[in-house]
């Protein structure tokens, strides 16, 4: 890339015709810092300079006789931004009119162009004076009621003071706030244009007067506040062949009629979201949010919401529904490759949007995932290390279900209950087969915009596992005899969980926020309360059976932090922070189960590990038999304790790649997982305070990100800088990076089958976080 990208700045001008000449540099002096991103968007992007790659493509593509096509011009990349004075006179006038929009009036602006064979710079040199200040600021409404409205509320919305930098961008935001106001309080027919404001600057040290003045609608003595009179909800398909010759028509309370084309919704589910009550004072924002809820059901593909006025102060209220197709199907898959291991995941999602009438969600998803081995002989199927299929259903209600009337909950964000159960089946090679099964009940509720609520009343779970008995063996014999006990068996779980979130709707978009996300996972203590008062039968191992398998018994906390900074543009620093714990006790106080334990590396976690493949604490396989190296691969690297960060930078490369912007990031991660007391399957793998810090793994590297607005395809490279499973300077891998055949050798006799790679590459759906 890098030899590309010098390539293409020497060869960008070759086709140029003489007289032209390419615009290299454009930049903006003498004006604050704070306002030059924002000047700089008022030069012409065609005199801007070129992305060098998007030049070299477009040359390529163009090139014809030593010069550019003048017929067939291929449409790839971008053609040169040439030389343009008339737009460089343009751009200088509108950085002028900008920087007095700005309150600096007396600033003058000029053009240099330094012209250097066919490569041309362009400066903008601005000098812009003392900025005017505002003196004082007058506010007359012609209505008495607006005003009292404007002085009860100016100090929520109004940045407008005396003192302040004069900026025409305030006013706006001042005639935006003043009309969002009005349409809150009932006025619907109040405009944008009823305000205006005149400005004095003729006053001396650079000192302006503003006068806000808000007139009346025309020949009228006062604005209109508007109440709610009707309403109607109208469903029927865009194409009328599918619609039925008569409509299911109902009338429900508070005046709102229904009106069914489809026939197949019910109106309570429906009109439970339209915030518009009979009797209410119209609000902009009661419309903003029923058309927020109404998308968020998922059923609808189209809403319209449209007012009539059956007298002149009265509204009524016609919604128009289209709805989506009832069914659709989404297949997505991911191919992983490292260390002589390769396989894929493919995964199927069936959704019914409307199950039952009441815009119930019903979700079908499949997932198969298989690894295969190179090491192992034989033919492709004999490779097989590992497969996992899974299968779950999911039923989403859109409103809390409880036994008792709860308050409203739909005004922050659409509340969900949520049904849920889902089937494993795990096989690993000629050592351990799972059947999981999970049965939840689940609400989702938002406290505030930005606040969510996640509560789990019930986790019902039974798992099935065992170890191929010559494998079993093989871990007896090496004296891991806790280990076979621990998963060589079934178990029973009840449990609660609960999550809290915040921000989780910014993390789309780009701005600076606190990401919070907490999450608390229980099991057994109903379980455990009942054994204290019934006698319950114990197997061998002293645990206390429920339907004849052990119950499980743990508490699980975990935590992810971020920040958030926007740089402008798409430039964005990401900071994360990710712990976690979990403690067995009572009935399994010996080991966590494998589902409920923590993994170290992964596409989203430490990336220049493979999932699974790290940890925990100063581990090294080296201490397995070969033949359990083998087979306890994924398997044997699990902890108690998590502690992961990350560190990304995140940038954009080019602006339209076949049809995708082209974005790019930098990042280090760091982190590990540890048991919480001696194992003796991970030995060195227990956490310790005084020596936790010299166990944390630390990855770097970049990656690529394929942005198409509805999803994004990334490809992450993350490599090995300080690898914990070695000791003392050992652990900085990085040094063998540039001459590591010897290195990777060695590593081979002592841990083989196992290799070594100090390149980690991921490719998946998503940002990472």
């Amino acid at each position: 890339m890098l030899l590309l990208v010098l390539f293409a700045s020497c060869r960008s001008t070759r086709l140029l015709e003489e007289g032209q000449a390419l615009v290299t540099k454009t930049e903006i002096t003498g004006i604050d810092p704070q306002l030059k991103e924002q000047a700089n968007a008022y030069i012409p992007p065609d005199i801007r300079p070129n992305s060098r790659i998007n030049l070299f493509v477009y040359n390529l593509a163009n090139a014809q006789n030593g010069g550019y096509r003048t017929e067939r011009i291929r449409n790839v990349g971008e053609p040169p931004h040439l030389l343009d004075s008339a737009l460089v006179d343009f751009s200088t006038q509108q950085i002028n009119r900008y920087l007095a929009a700005k309150g600096y009036f007396n600033a003058t602006v000029r053009n240099e162009i330094v012209i250097k064979g066919k490569r041309a710079q362009v400066f903008f040199h601005a000098t812009p004076g003392e900025p005017f200040t505002v003196r004082q600021v007058a506010v007359n409404f012609a209505d008495p009621q607006l005003k009292k409205l404007y002085d009860d509320h100016q100090g929520d919305f109004s940045k407008i003071k005396p003192g302040m930098r004069y900026d025409a961008d305030s006013l706006v935001a001042e005639r935006e706030g003043v009309y969002h106001l009005m349409r809150q309080q009932g006025y619907f027919d109040y405009l944008r244009q009823y305000m205006r404001v005149d400005v004095d600057t003729g006053l001396h040290r650079n000192q302006a007067d503003l006068n806000l003045i808000v007139d009346n609608p025309q020949g009228q003595q006062a604005h209109t506040q508007f109440t709610i009179d009707s309403s109607i909800v109208v469903i029927r398909h865009d194409r009328a062949d599918l619609n039925r010759p008569v409509p299911k028509r109902a009338g429900l309370p508070g005046n709102v009629s229904f009106e069914d084309h489809t026939g197949r919704f019910r109106p309570a589910p429906i009109v439970r979201y339209l915030f518009h009550r009979q009797g209410d004072t119209y609000d902009v924002d009661m419309e903003n949010l029923t058309y927020d809820r109404l998308y968020e059901l998922n059923g609808f593909r189209s809403v319209k919401i449209a007012y009539s006025k059956p007298d002149s102060n009265r509204l009524h209220v016609r919604y128009e529904l289209v709805p989506r197709p009832y069914m659709g199907n989404q297949t997505e898959g991911e191919y992983t490759f490292n260390a002589g291991m390769s396989g894929f995941n493919i995964g199927n999602t069936f959704t019914h949007r409307n199950l039952f009438g009441g815009l119930e969600q019903l979700e079908v998803k499949l997932r198969y995932g298989v690894l295969f081995d190179s090491r192992l002989s034989g033919n492709l199927f004999d490779r097989v290390f590992n497969n996992d299929f899974q299968i779950g259903v999911n039923v989403t209600v859109p409103r809390l279900i409880t036994p008792f009337p709860i308050p409203p909950t739909g005004k922050n964000g659409l509340p969900r209950t949520i049904f849920s159960a889902n089937v494993q089946a795990f096989d690993q090679f000629r050592t351990y087969s799972n059947r999981y099964f999970s049965g939840t009940f689940s609400y989702n509720w938002f406290d505030t915009r930005y606040k969510q609520h996640n509560l789990t009343p019930l986790v019902l779970e039974y798992r099935y596992g065992r170890l191929n008995d010559e494998f079993a063996q093989n871990l007896i014999d090496e004296g891991f005899l806790l280990y076979v006990r621990s998963n060589n068996r079934a178990y029973f779980g009840l449990g609660s969980q609960y999550m809290y979130t915040v921000n989780a709707a910014r993390l789309s978009r780009l701005e600076d926020f606190l990401y919070f996300r907490g999450a608390v996972d229980l099991s057994g203590n109903l379980l455990g309360l009942v054994s204290e008062v019934v006698d319950l039968n114990e197997n061998e191992d002293g645990e206390k059976e429920v339907l004849g398998v052990p119950y499980l018994q743990y508490a699980k906390v975990e935590t992810d932090l971020r920040r958030y900074w926007h740089f402008g543009g798409d430039r964005q620093l990401v900071i994360r922070l990710n712990p976690g714990v979990a403690i067995p006790y009572g009935n399994n106080s010996s080991l966590l189960i494998f589902e409920k334990s923590f993994f170290g590396g992964g596409m989203n976690g430490i990336r220049a590990w493979q999932a699974r493949t790290l940890g925990p604490g100063n581990y090294n396989r080296e201490v397995l038999d070969p033949s359990l190296r083998l087979n306890l691969r994924n398997l044997d690297q699990l902890g108690e304790i998590k502690l992961e960060g990350n560190v990304e930078y995140r940038f954009k490369l080019v602006n339209d790649v076949f049809g995708a912007k082209l974005k790019a990031a930098t990042f280090a991660d760091f982190g590990n997982i540890w048991r919480i007391r001696e194992n003796e399957l991970n030995p060195g793998g227990e956490f310790k305070v005084d020596q936790f810090l010299n166990q944390l793994a630390i990855g770097a590297g970049a990656g690529l990100r394929f942005d198409l607005d509805y999803f994004v395809i990334r490809l992450d490279a993350g490599i090995k800088v300080r690898d914990p499973q070695f000791t003392g300077g050992k652990q900085w891998v990085i040094s063998e990076f540039f001459d590591s055949r010897e290195f990777k050798q060695q590593y081979r006799i002592t841990n083989a089958p196992d290799r070594y790679n100090f390149v980690q590459y991921n490719f998946g759906i998503g940002m990472p976080f």
